[in-house]
């Protein structure tokens, strides 16, 4: 019969061994000094899981040295151990890809679109990302944020008319400095996060096949589309 001790163990080892490949194999380094030394790279080990891994590391070893015998342990894990340890292996060995959950149909527009264009789409739809493109090739990304940068700075020269001026008016120009991030369909959730965490600016992730920014568009991530915002 299959014990709690035997599930937890199982699924216990299968981390140890991700923990190993992801450190390329390294020798005599412990389960828990392991889990600290990913804690630092959260694309790969998040701290939501830091945590309940090091206390299960205690735990495993109380299980494995504390063994009175073959058929009794000192330390029962008991179900919800077993359901968490289970969770964060499925979570490590077999992460969540931006697809399909962040799968979208994403409207590009053409840089020459007139700038009202752009407000009546916004009034109308509801948009909030505008990805623009010149004959195929990605330009960059607008978005509400921007578009009131843009309106700000004008409103310091007087008054806004906007007659045909046109939506790369509204391009950051600043090349160093950018909103947006592409990245392709096989990239985890938890390196999108990451992204977020690293860049206060980044106001969107756009997903290609490939990363390719000239590729099609296949899903767009948001800030409050990750972190509840």
């Amino acid at each position: 019969m299959t014990t709690n001790a035997d599930l937890f163990l199982a699924s216990f080892n299968r981390i140890n061994k991700w923990l190993k490949d992801q450190l390329n194999n390294p020798k005599n380094m412990g389960f828990s000094e392991m889990v600290r030394r990913l804690s630092k790279k959260p694309e790969f080990l998040t701290n939501d899981y830091v945590d309940d891994l090091l206390q299960m590391a205690q735990l495993r070893n109380a299980i494995v040295h504390d063994q009175i015998s073959t058929d009794f342990v000192i330390a029962e894990p008991n179900e919800w151990v077993v359901k968490r340890i289970t969770e964060i292996e499925r979570a490590l060995l077999q992460p969540e890809l931006v697809l399909p959950r962040f799968r979208k149909n994403v409207t590009g527009f053409e840089i020459t679109l007139p700038i009202h264009e752009i407000l009546k789409t916004i009034a109308q739809k509801r948009y909030s990302q505008f990805p623009l493109y010149e004959k195929g090739q990605f330009k960059g990304l607008i978005t509400l944020r921007a578009l009131g940068y843009w309106f700000a700075k004008e409103s310091l020269k007087g008054e806004i008319v906007l007659g045909n001026r046109l939506a790369n008016e509204l391009l950051i120009e600043d090349g160093k400095i950018t909103n947006y991030q592409f990245v392709d369909s096989e990239t985890t959730v938890a390196e999108v996060e990451n992204m977020f965490h690293q860049n206060g600016l980044l106001e969107a992730i756009l997903i290609t096949r490939d990363g390719n920014p000239n590729g099609n568009l296949l899903g767009i991530i948001r800030p409050r589309d990750l972190f509840n915002i």
